[in-house]
């Protein structure tokens, strides 16, 4: 049985024998420390993670502003580069060039959408815009006979209408061909490949027999692998089969840049 002492000893240091001795500040320092030590860790690795955002967004602006020297660890030469490289003025730019752009995309639809109105080829021309551009779609129907890239009479009249329009705009046009999931197989056209592309060049050989120029001409088949709708109906079928005109945004924009820089 325990001393009355004993116990009172106990209650004042219940951790055991081996701590008496120990002076209190040593475990508030030892405290301190594991702390420090975390806190540490913890900058190192917030640390990490900065140098790392740096290095994605050195890549990006290398690659927006053509700037190969941009410094890896984003000391002060760095920041300095890109202080020179994006400022307000480059800013403005970018964001006059891309308005320019949407705006002359927009007057390309608009004249197309007049052009088949007047025409009454509502049924035969649509027009829209994607990444790719101001995009002039022509159902193949009136262009081309089932497997077919030889154009019908009707094909060439509907496409000197187009051209009549392509001619007001000097931008690079792209013409591609599509066809629906119907296989294909033969002599000439082993697959809808060949199909989409005959047709294409041929498109692209009318426009250029009618003096549009050849330098700012190019041509693509994408067969059957790039439909607007599904391939489940004869109607989705007719719609997938289509030459696409393409005035190219690349080339818009490359022309609004010399317009801007001439300001």
């Amino acid at each position: 049985m325990p001393e009355p002492d004993e116990i009172h000893d106990y209650l004042d240091d219940p951790v055991g024998e081996e701590s008496r001795g120990i002076a209190p500040w040593v475990i508030t320092f030892a405290d301190m420390v594991t702390l420090l030590m975390v806190f540490f860790i913890l900058l190192f690795a917030i640390g990490t993670v900065e140098q790392e955002k740096w290095r994605q967004i050195k890549e990006s602006l290398r690659q927006a502003l053509g700037a190969d020297s941009i410094d890896e660890l984003g000391t002060r030469q760095g920041l300095d580069v890109l202080s020179t490289k994006v400022d307000e003025q480059t800013v403005h730019a970018v964001d006059e060039v891309g308005a320019m752009v949407n705006r002359e995309m927009e007057d390309i639809i608009s004249e197309v959408e007049e052009f088949v109105f007047k025409n009454k080829l509502s049924g035969e021309v649509r027009v829209s815009s994607d990444e790719r551009g101001a995009v002039i779609t022509i159902s193949d129907v009136v262009l081309f006979p089932p497997g077919s890239a030889d154009m019908t009479a009707k094909g060439r009249t509907t496409l000197q209408q187009v051209f009549d329009l392509l001619k007001q705009f000097n931008y690079n046009v792209k013409v591609e061909g599509h066809t629906d999931n119907t296989p294909i197989h033969t002599l000439r056209f082993p697959s809808n490949w060949e199909l989409s592309a005959s047709r294409a060049s041929e498109v692209a050989h009318m426009l250029i027999d009618d003096g549009f120029p050849p330098e700012r001409l190019s041509v693509e088949g994408f067969a059957e692998f790039r439909p607007i709708v599904p391939n489940t109906s004869v109607e989705n079928r007719a719609r997938n089969r289509r030459i696409e005109v393409v005035y190219q945004r690349g080339s818009i924009r490359k022309r609004m840049v010399k317009i801007l820089n001439r300001k």
